[in-house]
């Protein structure tokens, strides 16, 4: 008769590959179940989007079967739960900030298909667009025009309702703006629509709540910063040598004193063309591997590479994100780096 004891020995021989623990001291193995000739449990991940799942279901597959016996059907249930930064606001269990170091590197796209990859893994998610000058998630999700709901809390506080669509919690400063019309706020006026943004809105439980900052390093940039819990942040840049000088910067603001916000890494977007006729092509229009060797120079990771490709800007300006295609295979870059991005703020929760 196998013992739930030799289940737990065997599977102690499978390292989770990130956090450098086995499974059974990191209290990942639960409801074990052992029937004649057949062993069942779960395997709680850290997050739903760990890339290494299939790689750890293996070794835990191989462990049984060399600790056990080959001839044991195994029955493994793999789940997560997503680990939350030490401090935490009303049920967000980590707020990442997504940003650049100036306008037109696609920021704001790849905030809302990281968002999106995120949710699809069923990691509960929002997206806050925080770009008070500039807010492009109306657009981008096809939803001008809509005006989010208030509700009213147990202790009589009056809370704005996120609008919900494809999975995700989205609130944008565009929804309560004239989309035609320049917003001209000094700064002070700014970090209170912020504040608001942030802590006026109910958004219940989140794993996850991707913020798409403002280009530049500016009062919004601090105020948030400085006055939420922020797991991490997610710096993004062209491969040229003008946008990595701002993004040097901007990923230096986030590492000061007084700041100190994790950087999770560094994504280079519009890394290359490929033309559709010439699917093996790469067109390195504005430099080679800019993103990587900043993020090599200032130790940090390099979370991966986006192509320029022209369905990405078409999905953005039909409020389809380019996620939602599943016949596009640069929807796989996102999905990756959502991936690299979850697997950074859980190596980050568990080093504390």
């Amino acid at each position: 008769m196998i013992t739930r004891e030799q289940v737990l020995h065997a599977l102690s021989h499978v390292e989770e590959p990130d956090l450098k623990k086995d499974l059974v001291t990191l209290n990942m193995i639960q409801n074990i179940e052992i029937l004649p000739n057949k062993i069942k449990f779960d395997v709680v991940l850290t997050t739903p989007a760990c890339p290494l799942k299939g790689h750890i279901e293996h070794a835990c597959r191989n462990a049984i079967a060399l600790f056990i016996g080959k001839e044991v059907e195994t029955e493994i249930n793999m789940t997560s739960r997503v680990i939350g930064a030490d401090a935490q606001l009303d049920g967000i269990k980590n707020i990442i900030l997504v940003s650049s170091g100036k306008g037109g590197v696609g920021k704001s796209t790849v905030a809302s298909n990281l968002a999106l990859a995120l949710a699809e893994t069923g990691a509960k998610t929002g997206l806050l667009d925080a770009d008070i000058y500039g807010p492009s998630l109306p657009l981008m999700f096809g939803l001008e025009g809509v005006k989010p709901q208030s509700t009213q809390t147990a202790d009589g506080k009056t809370k704005i309702v996120p609008v919900e669509k494809f999975g995700l919690k989205l609130l944008s400063i565009g929804f309560f703006t004239d989309p035609n019309q320049p917003i001209p706020w000094r700064g002070p006026m700014a970090t209170s629509a912020i504040k608001q943004l942030f802590g006026d809105t109910d958004w219940g439980e989140l794993d996850y709540l991707v913020v798409d900052m403002p280009p530049g390093t500016g009062d919004i940039h601090i105020t948030v910063a400085q006055g939420y819990p922020i797991a991490g942040a997610v710096i993004v840049t062209t491969p040229q040598q003008v946008a990595l000088a701002d993004a040097i910067k901007g990923l230096a603001m986030y590492q000061m004193e007084g700041i100190n916000v994790p950087v999770l890494g560094v994504v280079e977007n519009m890394a290359y063309f490929t033309p559709v006729e010439l699917p093996d092509n790469k067109y390195y229009i504005f430099g080679k591997d800019g993103g990587k060797r900043l993020a090599e120079t200032n130790n940090v990771p390099f979370l991966g590479e986006i192509p320029l490709v022209k369905a990405v800007a078409d999905s953005g300006d039909n409020g389809f994100p380019i996620l939602l295609d599943a016949d596009e295979p640069v929807a796989e870059a996102y999905k990756f780096i959502a991936g690299r991005v979850a697997q950074e703020l859980s190596i980050l929760a568990n080093s504390k």
